[in-house]
């Protein structure tokens, strides 16, 4: 498995993928799952993958070698949409080669990009690309997408990022949100490729390949797991209802309230009768109210 986001800001596009296979605890491999498409000045195009690695690697391969002046290829189309709809093409030509072999074979065809960038004379656009061939795009109110082990790294996501963010929060958010997925699943793993995407520049200005050693990396794996621990010790412990506690402090329960019950079995309930009566006795001979 792998993880990869794409997020879509007002400064510009943050790309993000580790580059970690398997097929089972014992088999696992690094392969890139980060393509970029760059004609410096003309567009910078960027395609990160997940999902079956047979299947992605031949996507990737029929949209790098689908070349020539009489065919549309991400080198010479004139908009983003009519790119990504090369991509497209290109899941649904290896589905209509592969698809039925590997249902023969008991093998899901399962594949998803995240294809993203800017051509000159048109704005910065982001896709998401599904194992059928067809594609979303990200507005300002959807502004980010994974594929792969997506749940790990949502959260902080979901919390941090805005359009208005700075590349460096984006970027800053993303490698927290890969950590929490490093940290969860161990189909994900180092190295990882960050490619963030200056708007209007047209060609790579920052990328970095991130390993073991690197030290910011370092630093956010251990700053951020310290932190949280910090802030979850600062928030109270619940309260309920009848426990001692600050007139300010926030109550887990508030009001009484009953759990859903099953019913009774009619064989226990004159046993249930029984105990409730000896147990309000007891309360009464104690001088202790019921609650």
């Amino acid at each position: 498995m792998t993880y990869c986001v794409g997020m879509q800001l007002d400064q510009g596009l943050v790309f993000l993928s580790d580059s970690r296979t398997n097929a089972g605890v014992d088999q696992i491999s690094t392969f890139r799952k980060m393509t970029v498409f760059e004609h410096p000045g003309e567009r910078l195009i960027v395609l990160l993958s997940a999902g079956n690695l047979a299947v992605t690697q031949s996507v990737r391969q029929i949209v790098c070698e689908n070349v020539g002046p009489h065919v549309d290829t991400v080198w010479n189309t004139k908009t983003m949409f009519e790119a990504v709809r090369v991509v497209g093409e290109a899941v649904r030509e290896v589905h209509r080669r592969d698809g039925q072999a590997l249902k023969d074979a008991g093998i899901e065809f399962t594949c998803s990009f995240i294809f993203g960038g800017q051509i000159r004379g048109e704005r910065m656009r982001l896709f998401h690309v599904y194992a059928a061939g067809n594609f979303i795009e990200a507005t300002p109110e959807n502004l980010y997408f994974q594929i792969g082990e997506a749940k790990y790294g949502k959260p902080i996501i979901d919390r941090v990022i805005s359009p208005a963010s700075s590349l460096e929060e984006a970027s800053k958010c993303a490698l927290i949100s890969m950590d929490s997925t490093l940290r969860s699943n161990i189909s994900v793993g180092l190295p990882l490729d960050l490619l963030v995407y200056e708007e209007g520049m047209l060609q790579v200005t920052k990328f970095v390949r991130i390993d073991h050693s690197n030290h910011y990396m370092q630093m956010i794996r251990n700053t951020w797991g310290a932190r949280l621990r910090q802030v979850f010790q600062e928030i109270p412990d619940p309260a309920w209802r009848d426990a001692p506690s600050e007139s300010t402090a926030p109550r887990l329960e508030t009001e009484i309230s009953q759990p859903p019950r099953a019913p009774l079995p009619p064989a226990l309930e004159g046993e249930a009768a029984h105990r409730t009566s000896m147990q309000l006795l007891a309360q009464s001979a104690s001088g202790t109210a019921p609650r």
